[in-house]
């Protein structure tokens, strides 16, 4: 198992970049997250996860931890595939991707090109449990859910002294049940009354 490589960059692109060291060129290819992480960088090291099959040996690349646990738990599920998971990672970061697992927001897992609404059911059943022991209390940037008022109505549930999760929770069953919300008062008292 090749757990990083540590060299300097001699091509980068979108989607892969040659990592050199020791006189090898590695081809590792990566999702546009952890491109614009290295974007600027001439050395670089990566986190990688190798995956061998009978017609191939892929290298993946990941600036950081929370990116590859996240690639092995997406290539976990049945029906996604080593480059389904990086376009995943390409068009969400992870922040965004876990909270859209733990939300069991179809809508914008559908929105990602190759998820179709069974698979993104199947990553919300499959990951949900895991992602959430895995992020723990750590905050999650949460995806705009037809709801404008979301971000700001967490940001002082939080302040007053909710647990951040239990907050999620509560106002993404909210926004689910299609709750009639006009303001960030009216979201704060129904959370709320959820919450107690």
């Amino acid at each position: 198992m090749i757990s990083y490589i540590k060299g300097e960059i001699t091509l980068k692109t979108p989607t892969y970049v040659i990592l050199e060291t020791g006189g090898i060129g590695y081809h590792i290819n990566i999702s546009l997250n952890t491109y614009a992480q290295i974007e600027k960088l001439e050395r670089v090291k990566l986190l990688t996860h190798f995956i061998v099959r009978e017609d191939s040996q892929t290298l993946y690349g990941f600036e950081n931890g929370s990116e590859r646990k996240l690639f092995a738990l997406l290539i976990s599920v049945s029906g996604v595939g080593p480059n389904t998971a990086i376009v995943m990672l390409s068009t969400m970061t992870p922040d965004e991707l876990k909270a859209a697992i733990i939300g069991e927001n179809i809508i914008a897992l559908k929105k990602i090109k190759g998820i179709g609404e069974k698979t993104a059911k199947r990553i919300i059943i499959d990951l949900k449990d895991k992602v959430v022991k895995e992020n723990g209390d750590a905050p999650l940037t949460l995806l705009p859910s037809g709801n404008a008022h979301r971000e700001e109505a967490l940001q002082a549930l939080v302040t007053l002294g909710f647990n951040k999760m239990q907050v999620q929770k509560a106002l993404n069953k909210l926004i689910k049940m299609g709750t009639d919300i006009d303001s960030v008062e009216k979201l704060i008292k129904k959370a709320l009354r959820l919450l107690s």
